[in-house]
């Protein structure tokens, strides 16, 4: 049984996850956690503790992208790692952010 051609509409067909090395996800990533270091930065004042964790996981994650990048090998696997990283980045960096506007706003309230 032969294997039916992959649809490319599909969002697994995307070049990001098929034919790219893998740099585009450490730029978009370093982008993206710049933001977010940005924000909960500014919102260390706010709620230390919930913040400065956040700003810790981003940068675990990001590191984490740089040695996925480098370390492993199957290029498919490696992009897909890449883009759940990426997306394991924004969520955190979202969940931290609104946890400190809901202590925020329970403290303050």
């Amino acid at each position: 049984m032969s294997r039916q051609p992959r649809d490319p509409t599909q969002v697994t067909a995307q070049p990001a996850l098929t034919g790219s090395t893998g740099r585009r996800w450490l730029i978009w990533g370093a982008l993206l956690g710049a933001v977010a270091l940005v924000v909960l930065g500014l919102l260390v004042q706010v709620e230390p503790v919930t913040a400065l964790i956040g700003c810790g996981l981003v940068v675990l994650l990001y590191i984490a992208m740089v040695v996925v990048r480098v370390a492993v090998r199957p290029h498919r696997a490696r992009l897909l790692t890449l883009a759940w990283l990426l997306g394991a980045m924004a969520a955190c960096a979202l969940v931290c952010v609104l946890l400190v506007g809901a202590v925020a706003r329970l403290t303050t309230g």
